[in-house]
């Protein structure tokens, strides 16, 4: 049996993912760019379409390369889907282990505050 804050999760989880697609479609224009290819082949060769936002955006971008771009916008698209799909977990103490500052805080404090092995740390992420 699932609780609220797991519903509510799957949810975020689900909305996360379908504006993900509809900002996908309208980024890469699917419909209209094939149309205008549809009716560039049948009518010739004609004046050249003014150019889209997204190519006026990449004109004014610096010059980096695309690994670099690819991890500016997915890091923070991961991360972000990542933790929603944390908060489907069963155990409420799990929630956020997947988000990369949180999960480099839990390994350098690990480090710094060893503890003998009958000792048990308290949790670092309360609920």
């Amino acid at each position: 049996m699932m609780n609220f804050r797991q519903r509510l999760g799957w949810l975020s989880v689900a909305f996360f993912l379908l504006l993900s697609v509809g900002g996908a479609y309208y980024v890469f224009e699917v419909r209209s760019v094939s149309l205008e290819h549809v009716q560039r082949g049948v009518s010739g060769p004609s004046a050249p379409p003014p150019p889209s936002w997204a190519q006026s955006l990449a004109a004014r971008l610096p010059p980096l390369p695309v690994w670099m771009w690819a991890s500016v916008f997915l890091l923070p698209y991961l991360q972000l889907f990542l933790f929603l799909f944390s908060c489907t977990r069963a155990d409420p103490r799990a929630i956020g282990y997947c988000v990369l500052p949180v999960c480099l805080a839990l390994l350098c404090s690990r480090c710094a505050a060893r503890k003998p092995a009958n000792h048990r740390a308290p949790s670092l992420i309360h609920t």
